[in-house]
């Protein structure tokens, strides 16, 4: 099984090219976005041309901030119906676009704040634009949300049909901006998104190609971006992989390896894509038995064994492990284990294990000689 509703438009001048599609969805916009980077990017002057251009109005809204709440949802859907809008533009990486879709959902189904994650409510949508600014998430073909809640500091997400964006726009230029850390934290998200579409017990074969080619692509590119920021053809293949690992997710979703990345990044701010990364060696050590043909294929049309991929990960300038407490652990545990990804893995896992791959993520203190 297969299924992508997303109209996809992956050019150097991708909005203009995208003009007329643009001008069907509605006559009001909503423009969703944070305080930066769409300006930074050049996305948002774009936007507003084309906008302009058409005679379409609009409304800009860019509270958005690293890993949007409930609340600032709540806030987007006011502003939405205030304004009476009739369609929404998400400008950035997966915070804005995420923030997009909950915000036409809400507005939609007239949902309340608790009422978020509950995908029975959704009966209908006000269509979704979307204009990724990383090569990361993927979520501009997905019908996935992430929120996080400040009260219970739970950061969880929904999916449902009704949140694949309409249009998704990809310009790699809107990536040349991005600093170092970011562009190799998204990176290893669309990795993770790769890698799982083979762990997850929904795998489809027919996705192995995006799967095969995305990762082989990210372990190409993704140094080159590194040592060359301004370098568009390896950021068009980086952007081309994060799309890869949006649509592999929207077929088998994720598993225990976004689960347990959420709580780091609620309680102690980790970027979602560094948090995955730090336990990708020990998920794939533990989900091995069971996936080891999937992998063994994968590796030999890599021309690699699973040790050099390791290495490979391992010449990646990213820190593998953080100070938290014993109470923190005690936490996330029950948080990881009642997460809808979990049903999705390619074994059965246990607290214990949960609870091992943690403690493997602790600063050890050096002892004195």
């Amino acid at each position: 099984m297969f299924y992508c509703p997303t109209r996809i438009i992956f050019a150097r001048n991708a909005v203009q090219k995208a003009k007329d599609h643009i001008t069907s969805l509605g006559k009001r916009a909503l423009i969703v976005t944070g305080k930066n980077s769409a300006e930074q990017s050049g996305a948002l002057a774009d936007v507003i041309s084309v906008l302009t251009e058409s005679g379409i109005s609009y409304v800009l809204f860019d509270s958005i901030t690293e890993n949007p709440s409930l609340d600032i949802v709540m806030e987007g859907k006011s502003v939405f119906l205030q304004n009476e809008c009739d369609f929404v533009i998400g400008i950035g990486g997966g915070s804005p676009i995420d923030s997009a879709k909950a915000i036409s959902l809400a507005s939609a189904n007239s949902l309340g704040r608790d009422e978020l994650y509950n995908t029975s409510a959704f009966k209908k949508a006000y269509p979704v634009l979307a204009i990724p600014l990383t090569a990361g998430t993927g979520t501009e073909v997905t019908q996935y949300s992430v929120l996080s809640d400040p009260l219970t500091k739970k950061k969880a997400g929904f999916g449902s049909d009704l949140a694949f964006p309409v249009l998704a726009v990809l310009n790699p230029k809107y990536t040349l901006t991005l600093p170092p850390k970011v562009t190799l934290h998204t990176a290893l998200d669309a990795l993770s998104h790769l890698l799982e579409g083979l762990y997850s017990n929904q795998r489809s074969p027919v996705v192995y190609p995006f799967i095969y080619k995305g990762i082989a692509s990210i372990m190409k590119f993704l140094p080159l971006v590194l040592s060359q920021r301004e370098n568009y053809l390896a950021r068009e293949e980086l952007m081309r992989d994060a799309l890869y690992g949006g649509m592999v997710i929207a077929q088998g979703s994720t598993t225990l390896q976004h689960s347990i990345g959420y709580p780091l990044t609620s309680f102690y701010n980790i970027p979602h894509g560094l948090a995955n990364a730090m336990v990708m060696e020990d998920i794939m050590e533990l989900y091995y038995p069971a996936v080891h043909q999937e992998l063994d294929d994968l590796f030999s049309y890599l021309q690699i064994s699973k040790d050099d991929f390791y290495a490979w990960l391992h010449s990646l300038p990213f820190e593998r492990k953080i100070e938290f407490s014993n109470d923190f652990i005690d936490k996330a545990i029950p948080q990881i284990m009642s997460s809808r990804n979990m049903a999705l893995n390619p074994l059965l896992v246990s607290e214990q294990q949960v609870r091992n791959l943690l403690e493997n993520l602790r600063k050890v203190d050096v002892p004195v000689n």
